[in-house]
């Protein structure tokens, strides 16, 4: 969903952080993907204009990784700009998932089950952050 103001653009997006046997799921953005090609990230999107946040969850995790999930709490909502008329909001819900079988699609070149390890070597800066600030570590379990 875009929403447009007098100074740009605001995009919601949600994340997924998948817990499946002590681990979370990250994957890789294309290297051909316009905006963080190559970085790590949790699965998940953009919101379209109607849909129910539990929905587009759903739909863009299955999209991206072919899993069909669980959407449970809210870990944490964050905002950051990507230019100077374009404001991202993301809000990130913890999720499981039955399988940790993983389908990607072309948007991503890879993925992993990390621990807790892996998670702070792979993942961009920002997002780890969030991750501490918000005390996600305290409330899920991973190996």
């Amino acid at each position: 969903m875009i929403g447009e103001s007098k100074s740009g653009k605001i995009i919601v997006a949600l994340k997924a952080v998948i817990v499946f046997e002590g681990r979370i799921l990250i994957i890789k953005r294309s290297d051909y993907d316009d905006f963080g090609a190559g970085t790590w990230e949790f699965p998940g999107g953009r919101i379209n204009f109607g849909e129910e946040l539990h929905e587009c969850l759903e739909r863009e995790v299955m999209e991206e990784t072919g899993l069909q999930i669980k959407v449970g709490e809210v870990l944490y909502a964050s905002t950051f700009l990507t230019s100077e008329s374009r404001q991202v909001v993301v809000i990130t819900y913890l999720c499981t998932s039955k399988t940790h079988k993983v389908k990607l699609s072309f948007e991503h070149s890879d993925y992993l089950w990390a621990n807790r390890e892996q998670i702070g070597e792979k993942l961009y800066r920002t997002i780890l952050e969030d991750m501490i600030s918000n005390n996600v570590f305290d409330r899920i379990e991973i190996d």
